[in-house]
């Protein structure tokens, strides 16, 4: 599974508006956003990489003016960490990612009160957005990039999903990336905070699982923030599998 997920990181970010090959590293960048968790790179599974490579790697990321950052499954690229940090590269964190496919899925009723959507129309993409961008701590907005960013995502086969409460305000949202090497990435599930702890975000990740699976992936995958999103994870049907690393050079 490693090495699916591994490549599936790699056909996410060669779906960046641009890309850089960097010898064993393929790196997804989006010149509208020089936010870091948007551009970076990744290595190849099971590559050769060299002191070398990392030092060509860095002036890639010079050229396009963005931070040298990295995300990538550890047991492919074994040696990988050792030359990063050599290079002056820091941890940022390291999460162990976990997978879930149709056998495990459990899809649990959504709480009265809520509705979850498939956005069809830039105004539903952005409140979807807006709620996100609240639930993670910034302002209740979204940028025209944002919206077009989704956008893009659903045209190229990625599921995007938004949670609204019956009164039409919304309140959450999360998306499955375009499928890569027969899986997908479920990233970005939040829910503002009034509206936590009603059931909202298992029913909107459910949601989202179920929809990328009917659309044709093997396995989804996903990484949990913290323990309370650990448990709604696995209680419909994520199980922990591999270690991904996060790692910069600031």
């Amino acid at each position: 599974m490693d090495s699916l997920v591994q490549k599936s990181v790699v056909a996410l970010l060669s779906n960046r508006p641009e890309t850089v090959d960097a010898g064993p590293f393929v790196i997804g960048w989006d010149p509208t956003s020089d936010s870091r968790f948007i551009s970076y790179a990744t290595p190849r599974p099971d590559a050769v990489i060299t002191p070398d490579d990392v030092t060509a790697l860095v002036a890639a990321f010079r050229n396009i003016n963005r931070v040298p950052r990295l995300e990538y499954v550890t047991s492919c690229a074994p040696d990988l960490e050792k030359h990063l940090l050599d290079a002056g590269f820091t941890i940022e964190a390291r999460h162990q990612y976990l997978v879930c496919s149709p056998d495990t899925l459990t899809v649990p009723v959504t709480p009265a009160g809520f509705g979850i959507i498939e956005p069809t129309s830039d105004e539903e993409r952005a409140g979807g957005l807006a709620a996100q961008n609240e639930a993670f701590g910034g302002e209740l907005t979204a940028t025209p990039a944002d919206v077009a960013r989704v956008r893009r995502t659903q045209e190229r086969g990625g599921v995007v999903l938004v949670a609204r409460a019956d009164d039409g305000t919304y309140v959450g949202g999360g998306q499955a990336s375009p499928p890569g090497a027969g899986l997908s990435e479920v990233a970005g599930i939040g829910v503002r905070e009034t509206f936590r702890r009603r059931g909202v975000a298992g029913a909107l990740t459910a949601a989202i699982t179920e929809l990328a699976f009917t659309r044709g992936i093997e396995a989804a995958w996903l990484e949990a923030g913290g323990e309370d999103s650990w448990r709604v994870y696995e209680r419909i049907g994520y199980v922990p599998m591999g270690e991904r690393l996060y790692i910069a050079l600031d």
